[in-house]
């Protein structure tokens, strides 16, 4: 079946969805970016004060906590925790190139972090 063939009723709801899946998504970029201006800062002051790149009891109490919001969300905390995960290893690989006096000139936009 192509698109030719379905309803047309069905083509603008799908048009309708897509729209707000569309919408959705720039605003979790917008909100990542943001969230990464914040790390950034993070890793900077970290790097000053020489404090280790990672801090796995912010790291630990951040995933149970993310996943506590994902189960109330109804949304899969496994799923959750992965993007977390995800986050955080960024963050942590971009205060590491802070520390090591590399990311002084990154953009702000560079890393997320637990923080």
């Amino acid at each position: 079946m192509n698109t030719r063939d379905i309803d047309e009723n069905v083509t603008a709801e799908l048009a309708r969805l897509r729209d707000s899946i569309d919408n959705i998504d720039a605003a979790v970029v917008h909100m990542l970016a943001e969230r990464f201006k914040c790390t950034q800062q993070v890793g900077h002051l970290k790097a000053r004060h020489q404090l280790p790149p990672a801090d796995p009891g912010r790291e630990a109490s951040q995933i149970a906590r993310l996943r506590q919001l994902a189960e109330n969300a109804k949304l899969d905390p496994a799923f959750a925790e992965k993007l977390l995960n995800f986050i955080i290893a960024e963050v942590i690989r971009h205060h590491e190139t802070i520390a090591a006096g590399e990311g002084e000139g990154e953009g702000e936009g560079a890393g997320a972090g637990a923080e």
